[in-house]
């Protein structure tokens, strides 16, 4: 337990062979309960969760005293295989129907890759299961040497990302929507509609819009990347075009939910008038100049003039619309940022609340 809160950790395998074992198996001791998923495994993944699960079961308890008859099971790893692979969101949400129907207050998950630093786990859980957030996650992007390792590719698609999940899910100042280090409480799983959110690699920022739209408070904890020897699933350029997509749908359904069904707010007007604005100003700046290239300059500066001035103004009604959702959704947003320095002060800034008041 932690503070008082039971706790469960769902690790996450595809093809993750060599690497799935020593993430279990260093899984810190306070973790109630591990759901480790095997997503349908090409390669010995399963073998590795089977074989560590059998002997930390034997070692800390006794799989005999699992009940079948709606008896508690007492083991502290749970196995858990896809028989079809469904992709990395529903693994997850596999182990989080797990993890509610053994009512763990808190579930956090860590990938089967060893990427995420199992002495870090408690920071993570630390804002759930004090009841300062409903969700938290980890952020590699803070700091250059937070990101240590992580190639330019990398980090250029994942801040790209990170933009447009700012966008979609509303959350302005949460940062790395794709770090899968994560904490959700046991109520905020029960409120999704896990069912319409997407299996696929997107889940983690699909999740998020989803979350805005149920008003709960997300915290973003400040981490280091970890990269070893492991390999990557992703393809990242249909990945990044398919999340795209998502997330402009994610977009239109959370303006739509929040400021047009549940109560109208003008925040949808200015970013409507912002986009059209971008759109017709940079159409009418490429349609000038394509004149001009053709050799007719005819209207061609008050074709410019009025395409600056659409542009403007649409800059003008985008930037106002951010400003207005951003003061919207701020109450929703917390910030665990903790640095450690060479004098062995753990350089700890104060955490921001939603209401603008800081928590030692």
């Amino acid at each position: 337990m932690y503070r008082g809160k039971r706790i469960g950790v769902v690790v996450t395998a595809y093809n993750e062979e060599g690497f799935v074992g020593n993430v279990i198996e260093t899984v810190p001791e306070f973790v109630d309960r591990i759901y480790a998923v095997d997503d349908a495994s090409s390669d010995e993944s399963w073998a590795e969760i089977q074989a560590v699960a059998e002997r930390i079961n034997d070692a800390e308890s006794e799989p005999e005293l699992a009940v079948a008859d709606g008896g508690e099971d007492a083991r502290r790893v749970v196995p858990i295989r896809h028989e079809e692979n469904k992709g990395y969101g529903g693994a997850v949400k596999t182990g989080y129907r797990r993890a509610v129907a053994d009512e763990m207050d808190v579930v956090a998950v860590m990938n089967g890759d060893g990427q995420m630093d199992p002495e870090i786990l408690d920071r993570i859980v630390d804002p759930v299961a004090t009841g300062e957030a409903d969700y938290a996650k980890g952020n590699r992007l803070l700091r250059p040497e937070d990101r240590e390792g992580m190639s330019t590719f990398r980090f250029v698609g994942n801040a790209v990302l990170t933009g447009l999940t700012k966008f979609a899910s509303g959350y302005w100042t949460v940062g790395d929507p794709q770090n899968g280090y994560t904490a959700i409480s046991r109520e905020t799983i029960e409120s999704l509609d896990l069912e319409s959110i997407t299996d696929r690699y997107g889940f983690l920022n699909h999740l998020l819009t989803h979350l805005n739209v149920e008003d709960r408070r997300v915290a973003d904890v400040s981490m280091s990347a970890v990269y070893g020897d492991e390999t990557s699933s992703i393809r990242y350029v249909p990945f990044v075009r398919y999340v795209s997509v998502l997330l402009l749908r994610s977009f239109l359904w959370r303006l739509k939910r929040e400021y047009v069904v549940e109560g109208f707010r003008p925040t949808v007007l200015f970013y409507g008038t912002g986009t059209a604005g971008l759109a017709g100003g940079t159409a009418g700046t490429l349609a000038s100049l394509r004149r001009r290239v053709r050799g007719d300059d005819t209207g061609a500066f008050v074709g410019l003039l009025a395409s600056f001035v659409s542009l403007l103004l649409g800059l003008l009604s985008l930037g106002l619309a951010i400003a207005l959702d951003a003061a919207e959704n701020d109450s929703l947003e917390v910030t665990r940022y903790e640095y450690d320095d060479a004098d062995g002060d753990d350089g700890r800034e104060p955490t921001r609340t939603g209401d603008g008041q800081s928590m030692e």
